[in-house]
């Protein structure tokens, strides 16, 4: 069977070790953020580290996991075992986020920022510099629902930001709802990475 076959019919193992039905196993909870069009726009790189993280829980972590349930069932009255109770949490953490991450990447449409590389228009990838009404300025990078890290500066695609500054260019004034009312963006700069193959 093929890797990528597996991820479709990894429950079929080890069945002994996750018939228990977790209340908290919700798979139906929607993505925060997520799209009305139901678009799941990624970079490729987003997309790499997303499809690593599940190869390496089918292959890596959810192994381990399963032959440290095994060797604690093993041990007798599975009630007050701690190694067992841990080891089944973390067995269902684990196909919860299988399952996440399968259905995710799954709907994944991948766009290359490199593409718009020279643009001055703000497009999925971009990384923008805008100065608000009080003249602060603020970068911010326009990644997926997915993969954006807001500690680092990253918005995804569908966030109010990012909404009102796609399709601008370089000089223009968006508007922004905030709970405040609304404010003006200037687009102060629009940088995209380069190409691998524009780097050499």
């Amino acid at each position: 069977m093929k890797r990528w076959d597996f991820i479709y019919y990894y429950r079929l193992m080890n069945k002994a070790f996750t018939k228990e039905i977790d209340s908290e196993d919700d798979d139906d909870v929607p993505v925060s953020g997520q799209s009305v069009s139901g678009k799941n726009y990624i970079t490729p790189q987003g997309y790499n580290r997303l499809r690593l993280e599940l190869l390496d829980l089918i292959d890596s972590e959810r192994p381990k996991v399963v032959d440290i349930v095994h060797w604690a069932a093993s041990n007798g009255d599975r009630s007050e075992n701690g190694d067992y109770l841990y080891g089944k949490k973390r067995l269902r953490e684990i196909d919860r986020r299988i399952r996440f991450l399968t259905r995710r990447l799954k709907i994944a449409e991948i766009s290359d920022p490199c593409v718009h590389h020279g643009n001055d228009q703000v497009f999925f990838g971009a990384t923008v510099t805008y100065c608000d009404d009080e003249g602060r300025e603020r970068t911010v990078t326009i990644l997926g629902v997915d993969e954006a890290i807001s500690s680092i500066g990253q918005i995804s695609w569908v966030s109010p930001v990012a909404s009102a500054l796609l399709k601008a260019r370089v000089g223009d004034e968006v508007s922004l709802l905030t709970p405040q009312g609304a404010q003006l963006l200037e687009v102060l700069k629009v940088d995209y990475p380069r190409s691998d193959a524009a780097k050499d």
